[in-house]
């Protein structure tokens, strides 16, 4: 599917989207870019499709919060995207503790913040009235540092007609095949995510840092990175991502 001008005009008039985010839309429009996942780029695995349930929460505050999580519940809220951040039409909501640490535990936790999912909000968790149904990506995770118990999600509201700001975890392959790696070199990994402007319909799940060319010495940046071509870097292109380093002093002397 191929942006329209009708998306493109929308866009001006939503307060949500800034002059880049615009900008962002009227470039793939002209390069005709199509919003869909291409053949060669990761994609969900629709193993991992889940509807996320919610029930409202009618205030905010850390002894309702604390209340919350007591009954097996997360505290958590749905916000509009503005600029890929936080934004209005903010939804104060809890969701299910143990259906949260299952989709953790099962991506982990970058991959948990780089997927969307459907998300209903009814009354009660057991209720046939439907609030809202809303695809959303997750924002924030807090864990409590002891335990990597779920304390707070946030969740930002995604429809196609979004762009968001995502921070996409990075996946290296062909370390078996790396000249520099096979000569005893080893893989220094500086980035694991790398942050993008993705229009909704199209957030990787993951990219894919190929190694299998790379000898001792070399490096990949973030310009390097082969990714679908309507998503737009949001860091500087020059930074780097990973390299293969010389072996280390410890091995040098092992070997000896």
């Amino acid at each position: 599917m191929l942006i329209q001008r009708s998306v493109v005009a929308k866009a001006l008039h939503l307060r949500y989207f800034t002059q880049s985010a615009v900008a962002t839309l009227l470039q793939a429009f002209q390069q005709e870019i199509p919003l869909t996942y291409l053949e060669g780029f990761p994609k969900p695995d629709p193993k991992y499709d889940e509807t996320i349930r919610a029930i409202p929460r009618a205030a905010s505050g850390s002894n309702i919060s604390a209340k919350e999580r007591k009954k097996g519940r997360v505290p958590s809220i749905v916000f509009e995207q503005e600029d890929g951040q936080h934004g209005g039409n903010k939804r104060l909501i809890s969701v299910h503790t143990n259906q949260i640490k299952k989709l953790v535990n099962h991506l982990g936790r970058s991959f948990f913040l780089s997927r969307l999912f459907y998300l209903e909000v009814r009354p009660d968790f057991e209720s046939d009235e439907l609030i809202e149904k809303v695809r959303v990506l997750p924002r924030m995770l807090h864990l409590h540092a002891g335990t990597d118990r779920v304390l707070n999600v946030t969740f930002m509201r995604a429809p196609s007609s979004a762009l968001l700001k995502v921070e996409i975890p990075l996946v290296f392959r062909g370390e078996d095949v790396s000249p520099g790696l096979k000569k005893g070199a080893y893989l220094n990994i500086i980035k694991r995510t790398v942050k993008y402007l993705c229009p909704a319909d199209v957030v990787p799940p993951y990219i894919d840092v190929d190694l299998s060319e790379l000898d001792v010495g070399q490096k990949l940046v973030m310009g390097d990175l082969k990714v679908h071509p309507a998503l737009k870097l949001v860091m500087p292109s020059e930074e780097p991502v990973c390299k293969i380093a010389g072996a280390r002093v410890s091995d040098q002397r092992k070997s000896k």
